[in-house]
C-alpha cells in the first residue's frame, strides 16, 4: 500500500488499549496489529498481523483496516476507512468482545510532562512501574529472602543483597551488601553511593528509581525492544570497513534473522550487539538504555549461545545444566531452588525425556537446544544464537527454528545469526547484509527476495558477489521498506556523538572460592565420564614404569642408570603434557561464554591445575614405584641427599610431572585447534630428551645451557642423578655436571627451578587465557 503524506495540522490523541496508551502525533502512522514491530501491539488471535493504520489526514484522524481477517470497528459497525477523533471507540476482531481501544483528548503539551529525571530514565518506552511505594524514612533491606524488607523474587538476585538507606539530611544512599552479582547505580556497579532523583537502582532484573515522594520499581519481564544506531567497526587502522553504519529497530517478542553473505559482517554485527566486541561507532539501546554504557548491569539479561556447543560432553543434560546454575546464581541459592529452575527449563525447551542422556549421545538439534537451555537459566530478555542450524538436516533446522519462535512468543528478543533460508518464513524481521557490512534489507521476510528481484536465495547470494559495484545499500536506504521499517519504526532518541561511550567491565567475581569448588567438581565429574581418558590415564604409568624397570632390572648399575633415569624423566613429561595438552583449547568456546557473565579467570585456571595436578602427580608416584620399588638405587650410603632416595626420586618425578602439566596448559593456551596438540606433545618430549643432559653436553655450552634453563626435564635429572650420585656410577664427561652433584644446595637448587618454571608457564597461561575472552573482560 502506498503511504500517504500526514499532515501536521491534526490534533494530538491518545489510544488507550487495555495494555497501556499511546500519544500519537499527527506527523506519524500508527499500525495496529499481532506484529511486535507495529506501533500498537495487540497480543490476540482475533487480531491480524498487520490489522490496522491510523493516520492523520486534512486536519482530522482517519483509520484505515488493512485487510484484516476478522476486521474492524468504529462506533459499532464494522469499517475500512472511518474518521475518528476524541471519544470514539475501536474494536479489533469481534464487534462484541474484540480487543478494545478509546481515544481520547490530548495529553498536556510536552513541555509539561515530566522529563526524564522525574519519570523512569530506564526506558524511551515510557514502561509502567511493577510497583510503587512511597520514599522509606529508614533503611531498607532489599534481597531474595522473605525477611527482607523489599522481596525480589529473582534467582540472580542474593538473599541479603542491598540496602537502600535514608540518611538524616533527607538524602539516601545504596549500599551493597557483598552480593554475587552486584549492585549497580546507572549501570555502574557500585559497593556504596549516594542516590538522587532519576538515578537507576540495578539489581538483577529489577530497576529501581526515585520519583518525586515514590520508591519506583520497574521488572524486566523480557519483552523489551533493541535499537541499533549507526554502527561502524573498521580494523587494519580503518582501512577495512566490517559494519558501516548499520541501524535497525527490534521490537519486542521479535524473533530476527540476520542473514548475508561470508564476509558481511554477521559476525561483527553479533559480537557489536552482545557487547562482547562494541562498535566503534554508534550506539546499541536496550529499550531505551546504552547497552554500552549499562553493559555491566544489563549483561546478565543477554543470553548468547555460539556456533560450536557450550556444553561438556561428557555431562548429562541435567548435570551440564545443574554445574552452569551454580556459576551463575548467587552462593546462597539452595539447591533445591537451583533444582527447579534447571527443571522449568528442562521443561520449557522439550528435554525431559534427554535429561539423563550424556551431551554427546544427543543429534545435532537436541545439543542446541540444551545449549540454549543453558542460556535460559537467568532469564535472558535478549537471546542471540549463532548458526544454530549449522550442520542440521532440513527437519532439524526447521525444529529449532520453531523452537526460536515459541521462544519469541513466551517475551523475549530473539536474534539469529544464519546461513540457512529454509525457515525464514517463522521470523518477524529479516536483515541483509551486503558485501561490506551495510544493509542491503531489513523488513519483512516474504518481501525480501521481491524487493531484490530474484526468485530464489541462491540468486540473491550470487548477485551479492558477483555484481559489487551494485550499491545495495544506497537502493535499500531510498526505498519504502527503510522508511516504514527503519526511520518510522524507531521510537528511541538518537544519541548524539560518532563513538560509543566507554564499556564499563562486569563487577569482580565476588565468589572465587565458590567457584572454584563448583569448576573441581564439574571438571572432574566430566574427566570421570571420559573413558577414555581414563584408560589412558592408568595406562601410561604402568607402561612406562614397566620399561623403566625393564632397564633397571636389579640395580642401577654402570649400563643401565644413564637409561633408567632418561626413561623416567620422559615417562614424567609425557604423563604431565598428555593430560593437560587438549584441555584449553577444547574448551575454549564454553570459557569465552562462562568468561562473558562472571566466570573468574583464576578460578577457571586453579580448577584445572587442582584437578590435573592431583592425577598427574599420583600418576607419577604410580611410575616411580612400579619402575623402582625394590630395586637396588645404589645411592651413596644407601642414603639421598636430604631423604631416603625412593622418596627424592619420587619428589622429582612427581614435580617434574606437574611442571610438564603446566608447560601442556601453556601449550594448549597457545594453539588455535586441538588437532595440533598432539604433535606439539611429541616435540615437547623430544626436547625435554635433548636438553636434559643425558644424551647430549649441555653445560658450557652458550645457547644450548641457557636453553635448558627452560627444560624442565634438564632439572629434574639433576635431582634424580644428584640422589645416586650418578657421577660415582657412571663416571664420564656428561654425568660431571655441575648440576648432577650429591649435594644439599645442587638438590634443592633443581628442584626449586622446576617451581619456578610451574610458575612461569602459569603466569604465561593466564595471559594467553585473557587473549580468549571478550573485548569487554580484558581488565
Amino acid at each position: 500500500m502506498a503511504e500517504r503524506p500526514v499532515a501536521s495540522t491534526a490534533p494530538e490523541l491518545v489510544l488507550e488499549t487495555d495494555t497501556g496508551s499511546t500519544v500519537m502525533s499527527p506527523g506519524h502512522e500508527y499500525h495496529v496489529g499481532r506484529d511486535p514491530l507495529s506501533d500498537i501491539v495487540i497480543d490476540d488471535a482475533r487480531v491480524s498481523w498487520h490489522h490496522a493504520v491510523l493516520r492523520a489526514e486534512d486536519g482530522h484522524w482517519t483509520l484505515e483496516d488493512e485487510h484484516s481477517t476478522n476486521g474492524t470497528y468504529a462506533d459499532g459497525r464494522r469499517v475500512q476507512a472511518w474518521d475518528v477523533g476524541a471519544g470514539c471507540v475501536i474494536r479489533f476482531g469481534n464487534v462484541s468482545d474484540g480487543p478494545r481501544a478509546v481515544l481520547v483528548g490530548a495529553p498536556a503539551p510536552a513541555q509539561e510532562r515530566p522529563s526524564a529525571v522525574s519519570m523512569p530514565a530506564l526506558t524511551g518506552t515510557f514502561r509502567r512501574p511493577t510497583t510503587v511505594r512511597p520514599l522509606p524514612s529508614r533503611t531498607v533491606r532489599i534481597g531474595r529472602a522473605d525477611d527482607n524488607d523489599l522481596v525480589i523474587d529473582d534467582l540472580v538476585v542474593s538473599r541479603r543483597h542491598a540496602e537502600l538507606r535514608a540518611l538524616p539530611d533527607g538524602s539516601y544512599e545504596i549500599v551493597d551488601l557483598g552480593s554475587h552479582n552486584g549492585t549497580f547505580l546507572n549501570g555502574l556497579p557500585v559497593t556504596g553511593a549516594p542516590v538522587g532523583p532519576g538515578d537507576i537502582v540495578g539489581i538483577g532484573h529489577s530497576a529501581f528509581c526515585l520519583v518525586g515522594d515514590e520508591l519506583q520499581e520497574y521488572v524486566d519481564t523480557g519483552e523489551v525492544s533493541l535499537d541499533v544506531q549507526d554502527l561502524a567497526v573498521a580494523v587494519d587502522r580503518g582501512r577495512k570497513t566490517l559494519l558501516d553504519h548499520v541501524s535497525f529497530p527490534v521490537g519486542e517478542k521479535c524473533l530476527l534473522a540476520v542473514v548475508g553473505p561470508s564476509g558481511a559482517g554477521k559476525s561483527t554485527l553479533l559480537n557489536a550487539l552482545t557487547g562482547q566486541r562494541p562498535a566503534d561507532q554508534g550506539a546499541v539501546l536496550y529499550d531505551g538504555r546504552d547497552l554500552y554504557r549499562d553493559y555491566a548491569e544489563l549483561r546478565q539479561r543477554i543470553g548468547l549461545v555460539p556456533q560450536d556447543d557450550i556444553l561438556h560432553a561428557q555431562l548429562t543434560v541435567r548435570s551440564a545444566l545443574s554445574y552452569a546454575a551454580e556459576l551463575r546464581f548467587p552462593q546462597d541459592t539452595a539447591k533445591a531452588e537451583r533444582q527447579a529452575r534447571v527443571d522449568e527449563v528442562i521443561r520449557e525447551l522439550g528435554l525431559e525425556q534427554r535429561a539423563g542422556q550424556h551431551v554427546h549421545s544427543l543429534s545435532g538439534g537436541q545439543r542446541k537446544r540444551v545449549s540454549v537451555a543453558l542460556e535460559l537459566l537467568t532469564k535472558p530478555s535478549l537471546l542471540f544464537l549463532d548458526e544454530p542450524t549449522s550442520g542440521l538436516d532440513p527437519g532439524m533446522d526447521r525444529s529449532v527454528m520453531h523452537m526460536l519462535r515459541g521462544l519469541a512468543d513466551d517475551g523475549r528478543t530473539v536474534i539469529v545469526v544464519t546461513h540457512s533460508v529454509l525457515s525464514l518464513d517463522v521470523c518477524d524481521r529479516l536483515l541483509v547484509l551486503a558485501p561490506g557490512g551495510r544493509i542491503a534489507y531489513y523488513g519483512p521476510p516474504e518481501d525480501a527476495l521481491a524487493f531484490f528481484g530474484f526468485e530464489q536465495w541462491p540468486e540473491a547470494f550470487e548477485a551479492f558477489e558477483r555484481d559489487t559495484e551494485r550499491d545495495w545499500a544506497g537502493e535499500f536506504g531510498g526505498s519504502p521498506f527503510h522508511r516504514r521499517y527503519i526511520s518510522e519504526a524507531s521510537a528511541q532518541p538518537r544519541l548524539g556523538g560518532s563513538a560509543p561511550v566507554g564499556v564499563a567491565p562486569p563487577p569482580r567475581p565476588r565468589s572465587r572460592r565458590s567457584q572454584l569448588g563448583t569448576l573441581i567438581r564439574r571438571y572432574a565429574t566430566a574427566l570421570s565420564a571420559d573413558r577414555t581418558f581414563l584408560a589412558i590415564m592408568i595406562a601410561l604409568p604402568f607402561v612406562m614404569g614397566a620399561m623403566a624397570r625393564a632397564l633397571a632390572g636389579g640395580g642401577l648399575t654402570q649400563d643401565k642408570a644413564m637409561s633408567a633415569l632418561l626413561i623416567l624423566c620422559v615417562g614424567g613429561v609425557l604423563t604431565g603434557a598428555a593430560n593437560a595438552v587438549r584441555e584449553l583449547v577444547k574448551e575454549r568456546v564454553i570459557y569465552r561464554r562462562e568468561r562473558a557473565v562472571g566466570l573468574s579467570r583464576s578460578a577457571y585456571l586453579m580448577s584445572k591445575v587442582v584437578v590435573l595436578g592431583t592425577i598427574t602427580v599420583l600418576q607419577a608416584v604410580v611410575l616411580t614405584l612400579v619402575a623402582l620399588l625394590g630395586v637396588d638405587l645404589k645411592a651413596p650410603d644407601g642414603e639421598g641427599v636430604l631423604l631416603p632416595p625412593l622418596v627424592e626420586i619420587i619428589l622429582a618425578v612427581a614435580l617434574l610431572a606437574f611442571t610438564a602439566m603446566m608447560l601442556g596448559l601453556l601449550v594448549s593456551a597457545l594453539v588455535g585447534k586441538e588437532e595440533v596438540t598432539m604433535p606439539l606433545l611429541v616435540l615437547i618430549a623430544i626436547v625435554q630428551v635433548v636438553f636434559c643432559g643425558a644424551l647430549l653436553k649441555v653445560d658450557g655450552v652458550i645457547g644450548l645451557e641457557q636453553l635448558a634453563w627452560l627444560v624442565p626435564a634438564r632439572w629434574a635429572f639433576g635431582a634424580m642423578a644428584g640422589t645416586v650420585d650418578l657421577a660415582r656410577i657412571v663416571p664420564g664427561e656428561l654425568t660431571g655436571d655441575p648440576l648432577f652433584e650429591h649435594s644439599v644446595g645442587v638438590w634443592l637448587l633443581n628442584m626449586g627451578m622446576l617451581v619456578v618454571l610451574s610458575a612461569v608457564f602459569g603466569y604465561v597461561v593466564s595471559r594467553l587465557l585473557r587473549r580468549h575472552e571478550p573485548v569487554v573482560m580484558r581488565k
